[in-house]
Formats: C-alpha cells, sequence, structure tokens
C-alpha cells in the first residue's frame, strides 16, 4: 500500500462506490477507498429476501438511540452498514428518489446545481432500468433498477383497496407523478441485489490506479493549517491526500469522524478530551429520519412469506430461487406500497407505504405465529431535528444518536394519522378474503392517548437518516453547494448527511445521485479525464 494517494474515499457506502469507480477512471490518479467493513461475499448479500437478515445485526455497527426523550425514553435499535457496499448491501433495496419539490426546495434554500431538474440526469446516469426509459429514467448505467418478480396476489389486494379509498394506482412513483399506490422499483439485476459495491465497483476493482482497504478503520482526518493533509488509521499509520480528502461515511459516521478529528461543537468536543481544530457547531446537527410505523393482521392462509421462515420451507424456497429466479427469495419482501397524503393540503405526498408480505421481517417488529401481512407507514416531512454527539474520544466508543423523534407536536399528528391510514386500507373489502385479524394496534387502541402509546412501544426508525453536515451558503453551513467543507481546505463531504432537509421517500436512489454528481464536480474542479462509465 502507498503512503499518498489524490484521493482518499474514506467509506465504502452507496457514494464512495460511486466515487471510487468514477475518479478512477482517470487513469494519472490515484483512489484509495478505505472500507471499516468487510467483503460482500457471504451470499445473503446477494439474494434479495437476505434483507430479512440484515437488520438483526449483520454487517452492521450494533448501534442504539440514546433514549428518545419524548418517546417515553424508548431506545431504539439503529443499524447502520459495515460492509463494503454501504447501506446498498443490506437495505431493503427499494429505488425511490424523493418528490421534485424536495430538490427544488434545497434549490431554493441557496444550494446551487441542486435543482430537480439538475439532478435528475444522475439519476438516470447511474440507472439501467428494466422498463423504463428518458425522461425520467435511464438504460445503461450501472445500477440495476428492476421491476419486482416475485409479488404475491395479496398486493393486487392492497391496489384494490387503496383504490376504494381514492388512492389511485401508479406504475412509476419516480416518473411524472409521485402520488398513489405501486410496485416499487428495486435495485436488483435479474433478481439479484444490485448494490452499489456489486454495480460500481466489482466491474473495476482491478484496476492499478484503484486500492480498496477493507476492515480497515480511519481514526481521524489530519488537518494542518486549514487543509485536509490526509488521514490516521487505527493502527496509527498516517495516509496522505495529494489532492483531497473525500468523506463518505453516511449521516452518522461521517459527522461522528469529522467529531473525532476535532472539527466540531468546540464545547462538546472539550467535555471529552479532544482538541479543537475547528468550531464547527452543525457538525453533527440537523439530524433527522423518518419515525416508521406498522399495523399487523393475521391473514387467513398461505398469502405471505411467513411460511417460509421455517427451515424446510425455506431450503424449498432457495432451490426454487437457483432454478427459476423467482419465488421468497427473489423478493425484498417490501417492495410494494406508495405515497400518499397525511396532510390534505400539503403540496405533495406527505406519507409512504410499505406493505411487508410477512411479518417479524425486521429487528424488533412481532411475528405472527400462523403468518400475516406487515403495513408500515411514515410521515415524511418530519419537523422534529436530532443530533449525533461522541460519548468519548475513544472511537471503538458508539456515537450517541439522537433522531429526537415526535419532538414537535406535528410530526405526533401526522403519524398518528399515517397509522390510521394503514389499519384502513388493510380493512378493505378487497382485502377481506386474505386479512382474519388486525393485532396491533388491535381493536384496543381509540384515542389518541392509546395511539400515542401504541407508537412508543411499536416503532422504528425507516434508516433514512440525513442531515449532519448539510449544505448551504449561509455562514453556519457545513459544506457548500459543491460539497466542499467550510474552513478546511482539501475536504468534501459526499453523502447524506449533506442534505439541507431529507428527502421524501428512501434515502439510497439520492445516495447514489450525490455519488455522481460530486464525481462530476470533482473531475471539474481538477481538469479530471471525463470517461464513460465501465460495466
Amino acid at each position: 500500500m502507498r503512503d499518498s494517494y489524490d484521493f482518499i474515499i474514506v467509506g465504502g457506502g452507496s457514494a464512495g462506490c460511486v466515487l471510487a469507480a468514477r475518479l478512477s477512471q482517470d487513469p494519472d490518479v490515484q483512489v484509495l477507498l478505505i472500507e471499516a467493513g468487510g467483503s460482500d461475499r457471504n451470499v445473503l448479500f446477494h439474494l434479495p429476501a437476505g434483507f430479512a437478515r440484515m437488520t438483526k445485526g449483520i454487517a452492521s455497527w450494533g448501534w442504539q438511540t440514546i433514549p428518545q426523550r419524548n418517546m417515553k425514553d424508548r431506545i431504539f435499535n439503529y443499524t447502520q452498514a459495515k460492509v463494503i457496499g454501504g447501506g446498498s448491501s443490506i437495505n431493503a433495496q427499494i429505488y425511490t428518489r424523493g418528490h421534485p419539490q424536495d430538490y427544488d426546495e434545497w434549490k431554493r434554500m441557496g444550494c446551487t446545481g441542486w435543482g430537480y431538474d439538475e439532478v435528475l440526469p444522475y439519476f438516470c446516469k447511474a440507472e439501467d432500468n428494466d422498463s423504463f426509459g428518458a425522461p425520467y429514467h435511464g438504460t445503461g448505467g450501472p445500477l440495476g433498477v428492476s421491476q419486482p418478480v416475485a409479488p404475491l396476489p395479496i398486493c393486487e389486494a392492497y391496489f384494490d383497496a387503496a383504490a376504494t379509498m381514492g388512492i389511485p394506482r401508479n406504475m412509476d412513483v419516480n416518473g411524472a407523478c409521485q402520488d398513489g399506490a405501486a410496485y416499487y422499483q428495486l435495485t436488483q439485476r435479474q433478481a439479484r441485489r444490485s448494490s452499489a459495491a456489486m454495480a460500481y465497483l466489482a466491474p473495476v476493482r482491478q484496476r492499478a490506479n484503484l486500492t480498496c482497504l477493507l476492515n480497515t478503520q480511519v481514526r481521524k482526518i489530519d488537518v494542518i493549517a486549514g487543509r485536509a493533509q490526509g488521514v490516521e488509521l487505527i493502527d496509527g499509520k498516517q495516509i496522505i491526500a495529494r489532492t483531497e480528502v473525500l468523506l463518505c461515511s453516511g449521516a452518522i459516521g461521517s459527522s461522528r469522524l469529522l467529531q473525532l478529528s476535532g472539527i466540531g461543537p468546540a464545547d462538546d468536543l472539550t467535555k471529552i478530551g479532544i482538541d479543537v481544530v475547528l468550531d464547527q457547531p452543525e457538525v453533527g446537527s440537523n439530524l433527522q429520519d423518518h419515525l416508521d410505523l406498522y399495523c399487523i393482521c393475521e391473514v387467513s392462509g398461505n398469502h405471505t412469506y411467513d411460511r417460509y421462515a421455517k427451515p424446510v420451507h425455506s431450503a424449498r424456497a432457495l432451490v426454487q430461487y437457483v432454478l427459476t429466479r423467482r419465488g421468497p427469495v427473489a423478493s425484498s419482501l417490501f417492495e410494494t406500497g406508495g405515497f400518499w397524503y397525511a396532510d390534505p393540503e400539503a403540496s405533495s405526498p406527505d406519507l409512504q407505504l410499505h406493505l411487508g408480505l410477512g411479518t417479524g421481517i425486521e429487528k424488533g417488529v412481532a411475528a405472527m405465529p400462523n403468518g400475516g401481512v406487515t403495513l408500515n407507514s411514515c410521515y415524511l416531512r418530519p419537523r422534529s431535528r436530532g443530533s449525533v454527539r461522541l460519548a468519548s474520544a475513544d472511537p471503538n466508543i458508539a456515537p450517541l444518536i439522537d433522531p429526537n423523534y415526535l419532538s414537535d407536536p406535528w410530526d405526533r399528528m401526522m403519524s398518528v394519522r399515517g397509522l390510521k391510514l394503514t389499519q384502513e386500507i388493510l380493512a378493505q373489502k378487497p382485502l377481506e378474503p386474505f386479512i382474519k385479524v388486525e393485532h396491533l394496534p388491535g381493536p384496543d387502541v381509540h384515542t389518541d392517548a392509546e395511539y400515542f402509546d401504541f407508537i412508543c412501544a411499536h416503532s422504528k426508525t425507516s434508516h433514512h437518516c440525513a442531515g449532519t453536515c448539510r449544505m448551504g451558503v449561509d455562514q453556519d453551513a457545513v459544506v457548500d453547494p459543491r460539497l466542499r467543507f467550510n474552513g478546511i481546505e482539501k475536504l468534501r463531504v459526499v453523502d447524506n448527511a449533506i442534505m439541507p432537509k431529507l428527502i421524501s421517500s428512501n434515502t439510497n436512489a439520492a445516495a447514489i445521485m450525490i455519488g455522481e454528481k460530486a464525481a462530476d464536480m470533482i473531475c471539474v474542479d481538477h481538469g479530471m479525464t471525463d470517461i464513460d462509465s465501465e460495466r
């Protein structure tokens, strides 16, 4: 391994893999990608249904939130990927981009170049879509984007049930209109997960100018006289970045590493014995996330994939997948859902629904012994803001993650409305042949106080954290619209931490877009060769 590189990318998640592939297209630059997690060789990272194992601890840092003071001190499991590919290697593969208004609002906030019309080309550039093309989609890009291959009849009944409530069917929630119930597009190619590691990194790993270090943790970013000089690893080894350090460790990881490097709120850093390099109070602030609520019903027969939780059935399902690329193993288990409204005055959908083809799929969520179905809802535009802070100067100690869920009463009211909507949909006539009885929240939950008690006991993160290194043009912004760190030269943040406001959907597609756009900006800023992507 060299002691210096042109670019050091810290974090091999969605955006980091994009950067590694795109920047190393120029043979004249040396690129180093450092990932704290390991490889994705385990078959579970490639089987779509492997998602069911991921939130239960595989390839995760194992972190939790601090007690949520507005939710009766509930502590949430907070899955953060620790594997090459990051969240794209362990998520439910749902490919949604958010609403065009999300990006236009970023632009109105001063983030020049980040309006919808300006980011759409980067979404399209990434895609190899198996069903849709221009103007909203692309083909031939590195990232496989596909229609589900393993839906069940209950999914069509769900669409009919939604229609009885005035929610139309939408064939493409990433197209001209987001409103409606839909099959989600998935980051899959030929019924296999298309993670950023497989789509972007795997085809180029043999490039002579690209070095990838796995199972390697960065202790801090070295900053001298206001310039990022490189990084220091846990073992003390120092590596120099001749051009830039690119921080791509996610909304939690990036803000954590900055603070470990002495970059963050001075008072907080001083209290735990870290020398302050730059007093930047906004680092680790502005944390946003979607709180996920769920309604769970027992089904009247084998209408979902719950029966395959038993070893004898799961073995048969694996054989079916190997022979046909169909069946439960080919399912992301949450490939059906859509977007609708909690606030009827909202200018675009403010609720997202996910129909789970089973129960107990994610850690902490109840399972039905006789089989069931889950319908999740999350309020998409939370007003609550949280933070990421350090508990210790020791890089092996977990950070203090505080999403500050439901600190704003509006979020609580909209979340309850979303939960009630899931109950109403599952109670509609088209689903009667499939559903036996509602178990959660159940018939004993009626008042707002009872709904609040239920939410405190039965909710989870949507894994959509963002905003802790927000982009902007004001003096307090962490990065500028070219993602350059304000106050430190040769340092950029390139991941969902830069979002000034959380988008209205899942966030992995946006992370890949951010990586694509950042790669272009970096190439322009440094006069690098622009070469078409390889697959």
